[in-house]
């Protein structure tokens, strides 16, 4: 299929008209590139150039771009039925999904409710936890506990959990609804503090934080088994374990928020259980749900909440939340070839095989004098970088780390500056020889910035 190229005046006038996420208003100049296509873990920009898919779309294409058996099943659903109500009709399709992914999900988290996305799917897992202490009769038993430099969307309630003070400038929050302890980062812990002894320190704070406000108020603490957006922050040793046992012992509902995790990156379905060992409340995911080729969100609540609902409700006791795209039937398509590609291929053990030498040769950047830390799990990971480790600067690091960016997709590679990290999340499908290409290019950017600035950055 041939598509109508634009001149390059013609885009540029009509870029100014289209508002594009976390975009500067006050400049609203057009130096981004324009994709045509994809094709594996690799997308074609509109000069014909070759890039590889660094932070695989945004953390969501995990079966990679072009699968024809994707569009074919896309295209064979909306032949057959576009739209249902979910208000007032079922599909088989959606019953299959939902027992396979019950299948899939850990412990007791066997009800599904769909969403459009990550966003929402956050916002109405918060909105159950209000819905099912109402029900519970515990009115004042609402707020939410999340972290510092987490992401849980850009819903008013996902966007109120997130942790990160410059996404909150300009914008309005639910005031005295979400309160946030700290970035359990290993890297910025206290000078001297061991790792374990920081653990501690995060327990400690979080059941300070819960004290402080009451147990009979807190309703639900939120948490990304990695922060992904924070940047790829891998929290220590034991730390979800323990939080989940403080949640427990104050009635707290834990919320794991995967829609990053789940689905491939770190090698598993869910990263909860099989990587961290714990049975959550309530999962919400996206992204690699579908492989970002439809947009599509779930929630995963446990038997138990609706075992409690059905004890102690009355008749017509309505969750009223929902979309009307809510378990799309073509999204539903979309799951499910989704979940045949990742079965038929094997992609998770593909990624638990390729995942470690992902991580090696990433680790193999910090003999560079400018990168603080490389940290990540699975094909998950950030690149961390500072000028100067005896006087870190962030926001001269985070210009940097643009550079880094700039001169990686000069050279065939796409990442994600995220604050002073170069972020990375390939498609599952990703090799052990693109895995070293990436890296390859990396590190040649890397230097290359180095030089650019006049601050070499020589291996050490």
């Amino acid at each position: 299929m041939t598509i109508e190229r634009l001149s390059d005046t013609d885009r540029r006038q009509l870029d100014q008209r289209v508002v594009y996420p976390w975009e500067d208003v006050s400049v609203r100049a057009t130096d981004k590139s324009f994709l045509q296509h994809g094709e594996g873990i690799y997308v074609y920009d509109i000069e014909g150039n070759r890039l590889i898919d660094g932070p695989g779309g945004m953390w969501c294409v995990n079966i990679g771009h072009g699968r024809p058996e994707m569009a074919e099943a896309i295209a064979e659903q909306a032949l057959a039925l576009g739209y249902v109500s979910p208000w007032s009709f079922g599909m088989d399709h959606t019953l299959r999904l939902t027992e396979r992914l019950a299948g899939y999900s850990p412990g007791d988290l066997n009800h599904v409710f769909y969403t459009t996305c990550g966003s929402t799917a956050v916002d109405s897992a918060l909105r159950f936890m209000f819905f099912y202490n109402n029900c519970r009769g515990l009115i004042s038993k609402k707020q939410i506990i999340a972290r510092t430099d987490g992401y849980h969307g850009s819903t008013f309630l996902g966007a109120t959990c997130s942790g990160k003070d410059s996404d909150k400038l300009h914008m309005d929050m639910a005031d005295g609804l979400v309160h946030h302890v700290s970035n359990p980062k290993p890297l910025d812990r206290p000078h001297g503090m061991s790792v374990d002894a920081f653990c501690d320190s995060l327990i400690e704070e979080l059941e300070a934080k819960i004290d402080e406000l009451g147990a009979e108020n807190v309703g639900a603490f939120i948490a990304e088994p990695v922060l992904g957006s924070g940047g790829v922050v891998v929290p220590p040793p034991g730390y979800h374990q323990r939080t989940l046992d403080v949640c427990r012992t104050n009635d707290v509902l834990y919320i794991s928020d995967e829609v990053v995790t789940a689905f491939g990156r770190l090698g598993t379905m869910f990263a909860s259980e099989e990587i961290y060992g714990i049975v959550p409340d309530m999962i919400t995911t996206a992204k690699g749900l579908t492989s970002g080729y439809i947009p599509m969100g779930a929630v995963f609540i446990s038997d138990r909440l609706f075992d409690d609902l059905r004890k102690i409700s009355a008749d017509h006791t309505y969750f009223s939340n929902g979309f009307t795209y809510s378990g799309h039937p073509i999204a539903v398509a979309a799951a499910e070839k989704n979940l045949d590609i990742m079965e038929s291929e094997a992609l998770l053990a593909h990624a638990q095989k390729v995942g470690p030498h992902f991580q090696r040769r990433l680790a193999e950047l910090g003999d560079l004098s400018v990168v603080r830390e490389v940290r990540g799990e699975g094909l998950m990971a950030a690149v961390e970088l500072c000028l100067d480790p005896e006087h870190p600067n962030e926001e001269r690091d985070s210009e940097f780390a643009l550079i880094v960016d700039r001169i990686s997709q000069e050279n065939g590679l796409i990442v994600r500056p995220v604050y002073n990290s170069c972020v990375m999340s390939p498609p599952l499908i990703i090799t052990q020889h693109e895995v070293d290409r990436l890296a390859t290019i990396l590190r040649s950017a890397i230097q290359q910035a180095s030089a650019e600035i006049g601050r070499p950055a020589p291996a050490t």
